[in-house]
């Protein structure tokens, strides 16, 4: 298995890491299983969460793995935003975990600014991620976010971050653009190690799970990180990690063509559109994405994946930030004369102002679809 750089920390990462949500539901004993393979087959990432069932999680990677603690870089992740809560949480972290250090500590799923900035006052998180590290508790501090990336961004402006948890996909790379396009080079820039997590879109690409993780190990990351819980799944987890061949350019836009998640609904956000009223298209979208992920289409197709993308489509819950964003545009897509001018711009195919009645409805609370 291939081994990337883990920024500038001189920590070197297997492609493929190994989530720790997803032990949850399965047996101490097959957890066992399943983590002592994935280190035999040469994987050295592991990482989980206090929160993922009040230490569960880090329960049974500790009676799994304890033994092993020299042969992986290990992984967990804090909720407290306070300087006090985070010293009991990581201290409860590593109970469960029955190590003395982490090698990585998360700030987890950091979503707004007002927390960043909680986590990096002087009463804050950080500084008791400073004292732990000084201690000998942990070598790195990180933090993490779903879907919108400004949060991560602004942190690694700030420095003092090691590493940098995103949410990156085939499919999501439209409804967050900015996450490939700006996230991702900055922490190259700044020499931070970068964590992939939801290469399958939280089980949303699970039919093209191959080509899924083709498109996220040929990220400029430094680990894919990805829940397990068969053996089946770690099975083909790894062999597409071992036959990893980076995605060609040509490979890339023909998935973007072709990929049925995506299909003649999501917008590639490709800029070639335009509108004769002034709607800007492609923002519209861009709208949308942020709110549901551009998941409702206004159509039932299949009842089991509309009953999937029900489940996911507000998973990262930016619909208020979505809104505002919408707020800001003029003209908005209800001046759609429904013209068609747009229609043979779109290289996708996609039905634009039927795309934007839909958005419209989404982002400013139409009474009526």
């Amino acid at each position: 298995m291939e081994y990337r750089k883990f920024g500038t920390t001189g920590l070197k990462t297997s492609l493929l890491g190994f989530g720790g949500f997803h032990l949850l539901e399965i047996p101490v004993s097959d957890a066992e299983k399943l983590l002592n393979t994935y280190l035999d087959a040469g994987g050295n990432y592991i990482e989980t969460a206090h929160s993922y069932g009040n230490g569960e999680s880090e329960r049974k990677i500790a009676r799994a793995v304890k033994h092993r603690r020299d042969d992986f870089i290990l992984v967990s992740k804090i909720d407290a935003r306070d300087k006090q809560g985070a010293v009991r949480e990581l201290d409860a972290i590593l109970h469960d975990l029955e190590t003395d250090h982490l090698d990585i500590l998360l700030m987890h799923a950091v979503g707004s600014m007002v927390e960043l900035e909680k986590i990096l006052s002087d009463s804050g998180a950080c500084q008791a991620a400073l004292e732990a590290r000084k201690a000998g508790k942990i070598r790195f501090i990180g933090i993490s976010m779903h879907g919108w990336p400004g949060t991560l961004i602004q942190a690694l402006e700030h420095g003092g971050f090691d590493a940098v948890m995103m949410t990156a996909n085939y499919y999501d790379r439209f409804n967050y653009p900015e996450i490939e396009n700006k996230l991702l080079p900055l922490a190259q820039s700044k020499g931070a190690g970068s964590i992939l997590m939801k290469p399958l879109a939280d089980g949303f690409l699970y039919r093209s799970a191959e080509q899924a993780f083709h498109y996220a190990f040929s990220r400029p990351v430094s680990v894919v990180v990805t829940g397990i819980n068969t053996q089946r799944m770690l099975n083909d987890d790894l062999q597409f990690a071992e036959q990893y061949t980076p995605m060609t350019q040509e490979e890339e836009q023909q998935l973007f063509r072709t990929a049925p998640e995506l299909g003649t609904y999501i917008c590639r956000q490709c800029g070639k559109c335009s509108c004769p009223e002034g709607i800007n298209i492609p923002e519209v979208f861009a709208c949308e994405g942020y709110y549901d992920r551009q998941m409702a289409h206004g159509s039932v197709d299949d009842t089991a994946q509309f009953a999937l993308t029900e489940r996911l489509r507000f998973w990262f819950e930016n619909r208020t930030l979505a809104e505002q964003r919408y707020k800001e545009l003029h003209p908005k897509a209800d001046v759609c004369t429904e013209c068609g001018k747009c229609i043979p711009m779109c290289p996708y195919s996609i039905n634009i102002p039927g795309k934007l009645h839909v958005a419209d409805y989404k982002l400013a609370g139409r009474l009526l679809y």
